[in-house]
């Protein structure tokens, strides 16, 4: 990706709860033909136990021609995207002062990158599962747990599924929040994204206070 250094973000905690809070990924794999085919799954990001960048691990529908059909001689790519916001001119202060300002795009996201392995055994899929969903139910006042279904049901869910693992080679985030703007413009865009509420502006306006504010 076009990463430019005022933009790159690489502190494991801020790319591990990007990949934490929004886990729903875009994995761009090559087929045997070369083909680029791109499916969206939901992710865990897991310690890598050598020290790396972490292991993605998901399940796809055995029906799903990813596992089998995916090459595994190069790498795979995921692709994670945070809070995203159009940003206007108007907030700009510098916009009344000299007019030489246009509208961009604010966003966050990670790609992470590595080579994809299926997996069928079945322990390793009941085992995965059960820290899906305690991961995605530990909010909810009362956890669905996998325990509570009935366990030939369970069993023929897990036949119908297949586990996949991406050990990353590399993780990288592009974090475009006004880096580039004056103090005055980052906080003219902070101002007019509070100002517009909604979930996605009030994300991007605490991230970009968050990675301004030490640099001032």
């Amino acid at each position: 990706m076009y990463l430019p250094a005022h933009f790159e973000e690489k502190r494991p905690e801020l790319l591990h709860g990007l990949i934490s809070t929004h886990p729903l990924g875009l994995l761009v794999t090559q087929d045997p033909a070369g083909e680029m085919v791109a499916n969206t799954i939901p992710f865990l990001l897991e310690a890598d136990p050598e020290g790396g960048p972490g292991i993605l691990r998901a399940h796809v529908a055995r029906s799903n021609p990813l596992w089998r059909e995916s090459r595994t001689d190069v790498d795979s790519l995921v692709v994670f995207q945070g809070p995203q916001t159009y940003i206007s001119p108007s907030m700009y202060p510098s916009k009344a002062a000299t007019g030489k300002v246009v509208p961009t795009w604010n966003y966050i996201m990670a790609q992470g990158r590595g080579r994809l392995h299926a997996v069928e055994d079945a322990d390793w899929l009941r085992a995965f599962v059960t820290r899906l969903s305690e991961r995605h139910e530990a909010a909810r006042p009362v956890p669905w747990a996998v325990s509570d279904a009935p366990e030939d049901f369970i069993d023929a869910t897990l036949r119908a599924i297949v586990g996949i693992e991406i050990k990353l080679s590399s993780l990288r985030g592009k974090w475009k929040v006004s880096q580039n703007r004056t103090p005055a413009d980052q906080d003219g865009v902070v101002y007019g994204l509070r100002s517009l509420g909604g979930t996605e502006a009030e994300a991007m306006a605490k991230a970009i206070a968050e990675r301004n504010e030490p640099a001032r």
